[in-house]
């Protein structure tokens, strides 16, 4: 109050009423105090500089930067030379992917073979489709009633393969394809030739000719299968009724 009455006789010369009324409400309230929105600054600090109040977790100069956010891009190593453009991946090294183990501790060991606990193949010439070479002979014993299954039909006809297809039809599917194709060769010429007998006798001998044609036909087409089997081949003859399968 004392400094109201020392501003007033001021007051009244260079102000007006509204003035002096502005005037005598404001120092009648007394001083206004402002509230700090911020910490005191140290001296020499940049005031407009934004202040940092977790500055005790700043790197400190000259310690390595810290790693990057699990999930973001890795950063190149310093000193290696950007990818080229339409290159394969990294196989190794930083940031490449290392190849799987294959043996040793941890590896992935061969699939088990034949034996005990392996994985027991099919015979040989199994699943061989119609028309395709099976495979080779796995012993002489096969290869010898091959030959006797296309030989044999040169001498006593469809007897032979039959013979060779019960001995070994149900042991080795490779005797059995031969054997079956061998045997379906001779029942069909074995019934032309008796087509072609019955001709010559009801024609007098006109046609008598025709039985050795059928012969001729055998002894041919049974040397070139037995010739095949020799080497391995299945040989599939022509004109022939396939009736066994």
């Amino acid at each position: 109050m004392i400094g109201h009455a020392r501003l007033q006789p001021v007051a009244d010369c260079l102000f007006s009423d509204v003035d002096r009324m502005l005037l005598s409400t404001a120092l009648s309230c007394g001083p206004t105090v402002m509230r700090m929105t911020e910490p005191p600054r140290p001296p020499g600090e940049d005031p407009t500089a934004p202040q940092n109040p977790y500055s005790s977790n700043d790197p400190a100069p000259g310690s390595p930067p810290p790693p990057p956010a699990y999930g973001s891009p890795q950063p190149p190593t310093y000193g290696s030379p950007p990818p080229v453009y339409g290159s394969p991946p990294p196989s190794s090294g930083a940031g490449g992917y290392a190849p799987p183990p294959s043996s040793g501790a941890g590896g992935y060991g061969p699939p088990p073979g034949s034996g005990a606990g392996g994985y027991g193949g099919p015979p040989p010439g199994y699943g061989t489709p119609y028309g395709a070479a099976p495979v080779g002979y796995s012993n002489n014993d096969e290869k010898t009633w091959a030959l006797i299954a296309h030989f044999g039909g040169i001498i006593v006809g469809f007897i032979a393969p039959l013979v060779a297809l019960l001995a070994k039809g149900n042991e080795s599917p490779i005797v059995k394809a031969h054997a079956t194709e061998a045997l379906n060769f001779q029942i069909t010429w074995g019934i032309a030739t008796i087509v072609a007998v019955i001709l010559g006798v009801c024609t007098l001998g006109i046609l008598s000719f025709l039985p050795l044609i059928t012969w001729i036909v055998v002894i041919v087409f049974s040397i070139i299968g037995g010739m095949k089997a020799n080497e391995g081949t299945l040989y599939h003859y022509p004109v022939t009724f396939r009736l066994v399968k």
